[in-house]
């Protein structure tokens, strides 16, 4: 499934947009089981945004596809940075807990908006 772009309505403005769901799952590539996840994008536009019916269909679109929980960030990161250029984004993966063991992978790129009190 293919990321969609829209224009960003406010390009000169620095702000955050923040997504999370709990709706992506991918299979484990060794035993082939379901992992469940949660995910966090935050991220500052630049001239785009990414459209997010379409952000949805590309979650879903892993659902049958084998795939190690680093590869996954990194892809959905990659994907998302070449769709809409942002000035900064991070995104965690939240993976839910196997076998006693709990994952978290991220990754960040760009300067982050600086907090003013």
């Amino acid at each position: 499934m293919e990321l969609v772009a829209i224009d960003n309505e406010y390009p000169g403005r620095n702000y955050k947009v923040e997504i999370f769901t709990e709706e992506l799952t991918a299979l484990c590539p060794f035993s082939g089981n379901p992992d469940y996840y949660k995910i966090r994008i935050v991220y500052i536009p630049d001239k785009k945004v990414v459209e997010l019916k379409s952000l949805k269909y590309y979650f879903v679109s892993f659902r049958n596809e084998r795939t190690t929980h680093e590869a996954l960030l990194n892809r959905i990161f990659e994907d998302l940075k070449n769709t809409i250029q942002p000035k900064y984004m991070k995104i965690e993966l939240f993976v839910n807990i196997r076998g006693g063991i709990e994952v978290t992978v991220s990754r960040e790129e760009g300067e982050e908006i600086e907090k003013t009190e």
